[in-house]
């Protein structure tokens, strides 16, 4: 395990990873404003997956951490890469788990399915 002032991580190999990441977000969100950040967050994914050479695989809403999050799928170069956004008044967490594209994906669901806010 990784620890940092704003990121925990776990590593297996090269490739798995999980990761929650902490940023200080400029203005506070409210959950009334979710539609609005979700459409930010696609353009921030589909930036991503550009940057990653990938394709953005999937998108949904999840519950993480008791609230509503938006979560995203980017494949590329054989690994699939799972981005979570919770966010939480001035907090953004980034629940990032990383597999390759073949690979059992219950690291993923589990890190999304755990995730507490305190």
């Amino acid at each position: 395990m990784k620890r940092t002032a704003r990121t925990v991580a776990a590593e297996d190999g090269d490739v798995d990873r999980v990761q929650v990441t902490t940023f200080r977000l400029v203005k506070p969100y409210r959950p009334a404003l979710f539609a609005a950040a979700s459409r930010e967050l696609d353009r921030v994914a589909e930036q991503l997956a550009t940057q990653l050479k990938g394709r953005l695989a999937a998108r949904s809403t999840v519950t993480a951490g008791g609230r509503k999050a938006r979560s995203y799928r980017i494949d590329h170069d054989g690994t699939s890469q799972e981005i979570t956004f919770v966010l939480r008044g001035r907090d953004e967490f980034q629940l990032l788990c990383r597999r390759k594209d073949d690979g059992d994906g219950a690291a993923c669901s589990q890190l999304v399915m755990t995730f507490a806010l305190r």
